[in-house]
């Protein structure tokens, strides 16, 4: 049975068998994660870690949406009116939720059946399966709202081919379904008309075994054509330009390149990136950079670290301003403070990555789960 409670209403749970299922239940908000959204998840997960009973979890999304991100628009009216803790906290939570799917005991299978950016990624690309379909649409949009991305994708993006991640990171481009299996965002590809019959025979399922789960996944899928303009055929120039060390030298060798020949895909990277949040680039870029060599549970703690200093807005208040444009106000015209990424010092960007000196602020503290499976040790 559904849930009908006033409080758990936003995500409803289904018992299939020995499975559960999960739905984002905030359809006009776009399935956006809030506060108790997000405190009924971890709830959920904590329990049918315990239980026995429930071999595997699926997650999915009421309406077009899967779920298009935290919401963003409530810390920001937290920010407004001086309570920026409300936010860490938000975020804290948020957090140590991802922390749980990245190293869940049981499987999940994620239904990406539309809309999957920001907070969405962070509750599906963390855990063990997830599914694209023809109506999957991907983002991390982060730097045009003076934002990083964050919910541990720092670990996942700088685990894509090559440097693709640095690229979706940094210019917040839309993959579709098939650029997201080409790149390993998804496991699997399954046309939506499809998702019933799988459910159904998924529940049938009475295994945790992610081999049994795999294996019925894969009667349901297949892989698709990326279309001809898609940017995962760029991975060439894309590893060429955004290999280098800094922002400016990612610019500038895109420069180069569009110099030799004109490229509508090129210019548009390059219109993205200089319309993003300079401060935000500089500190995604280095997130990025540094998660390659760390384990989901460092990159979390880091991204929180940063996440705090970003929405307590003592160097750029940039966060602030960027929903302004993009969310409330609509102008779609920020503006920046830095204004531009040669005002950006090394030494700035470090007080991003540093413990805040704050009263009563902490580091975050992830939970300890001793029933780890070995795809998830391997994340530590």
């Amino acid at each position: 049975m559904a849930s009908t409670n006033r409080e758990t209403d936003q995500v409803l749970v289904e018992e299939r068998s020995r499975g559960r299922i999960f739905m984002l239940n905030r359809p006009k908000q776009l399935n956006a994660l809030s506060a108790v959204m997000v405190s009924r998840l971890l709830g959920l997960f904590l329990a049918c870690a315990e239980d026995s009973s429930v071999k595997f979890i699926i997650v999915k999304g009421k309406g077009r949406a899967f779920c298009a991100g935290g919401d963003v628009a409530a810390v920001v009216h937290d920010i407004n009116r001086g309570s920026w803790k409300s936010g860490a906290d938000y975020f804290r939570k948020e957090y140590t939720l991802n922390y749980v799917i990245a190293t869940y005991s049981k499987p999940q299978v994620s239904i990406l059946n539309g809309i999957v950016m920001g907070g969405g990624a962070g509750v599906s690309v963390n855990g063990r399966f997830r599914i694209a379909t023809e109506k999957s649409l991907f983002a991390m949009p982060e730097t045009a709202l003076g934002l990083f991305p964050d919910i541990g994708a720092s670990y996942f993006l700088s685990r894509l081919p090559g440097f693709f991640g640095e690229y979706v990171g940094l210019t917040g481009t839309r993959l579709d379904g098939a650029e997201m299996l080409a790149c390993g965002l998804a496991t699997h590809f399954v046309q939506s008309e499809r998702l019933p019959l799988l459910e159904e025979a998924l529940a049938k399922a009475d295994s945790s075994d992610p081999l049994v789960l795999s294996t019925i996944i894969e009667e349901y899928s297949h892989a698709p054509n990326l279309k001809k303009n898609s940017s995962y055929h760029r991975l060439n120039v894309i590893n060429k330009c955004f290999s280098r060390r800094t922002v400016e030298d990612i610019i500038a060798a895109l420069e180069r390149v569009s110099a030799e020949k004109k490229d509508d895909w090129i210019s548009s990277t390059i219109q993205s990136l200089k319309k993003a949040s300079p401060m935000s680039l500089k500190i995604s870029l280095r997130s990025i950079r540094e998660g390659r060599v760390q384990g989901i549970g460092e990159c979390l703690v880091r991204e929180f670290r940063m996440v705090c200093h970003v929405i307590l807005g003592e160097f750029s208040k940039d966060f602030v301003e960027g929903c302004r444009a993009i969310l409330f106000d609509k102008d779609r015209n920020p503006k920046w403070a830095p204004s531009k990424l040669e005002s950006i010092s090394d030494e700035m960007v470090d007080r991003y990555f540093s413990k805040l000196d704050e009263v009563g602020w902490e580091d975050l503290k992830l939970p300890v789960n001793s029933k780890l499976p070995a795809y998830a040790i391997a994340k530590l």
